[in-house]
C-alpha cells in the first residue's frame, strides 16, 4: 500500500517514542486513536514492520499491539536519523525512591529479626483445654435409613 512520507514518519516517530503501538482493527477508521493518520495506513506500515521482524504484534479484544524489538529499534534509528544514545520508552528505567521506612527514611523502628509483635504470637487453645467427646442426642443421633428415599 502506497502511504505518504509524512504519514510513515508520524507512525514510525510515535512508534519509537513509546516503543509500542496500539492500532485499532478498524479499516474504514478515519484517523488513528493518538495519530492524525487514517487507521487504514497505521495497521498496513505496522503489518509490514511485523513481517519483517522489527515488531512483534499481539491481537486482543479488536485491537492490535505491536511491541518493537531490537531490530526495529536500530531499523527505525536509520530511518529516522536518531542517535544511539536515544532508546524507547519501554525500554527506560524509572528511578525508585526509598521507601518509608528504609534506610534513612521515616516510620516504624524496626526490632531485632527475632521479634515480631503481635504478629509473631501463637494464637489457639491454651494448655489446660481438654476437648470432651460424648454420645448424647447431639447432630445424628438416630441411626441412618436407607438413601434416596428408601426405607430399611
Amino acid at each position: 500500500m502506497l502511504v505518504p512520507k509524512a504519514n510513515r514518519v508520524l507512525v514510525y516517530t510515535k512508534l519509537f517514542e513509546e516503543g509500542v503501538m496500539v492500532v485499532e482493527k478498524n479499516p474504514f477508521a478515519p484517523k488513528h486513536m493518538e495519530l492524525d493518520v487514517p487507521n487504514l495506513q497505521a495497521m498496513k506500515l505496522c503489518q509490514s514492520l511485523e513481517s519483517k521482524g522489527f515488531v512483534k504484534g499481539q491481537f486482543n479484544w479488536n485491537h492490535h499491539y505491536y511491541f518493537l524489538t531490537d531490530a526495529g529499534i536500530e531499523y527505525l534509528r536509520g530511518y529516522l536519523n536518531i542517535p544511539s544514545n536515544t532508546v524507547p520508552k519501554t525500554l527506560v528505567r524509572k528511578q525508585r525512591t526509598a521507601a518509608p521506612g528504609a534506610e534513612g527514611g521515616e516510620g516504624a523502628p524496626r526490632g531485632e529479626r527475632g521479634e515480631r509483635g503481635e504478629r509473631g504470637k501463637r494464637v489457639g487453645a491454651g494448655g489446660d483445654f481438654r476437648p470432651e467427646f460424648r454420645k448424647d442426642d447431639g447432630y445424628r443421633s438416630e441411626p441412618r435409613q436407607g438413601g434416596f428415599g428408601r426405607k430399611e
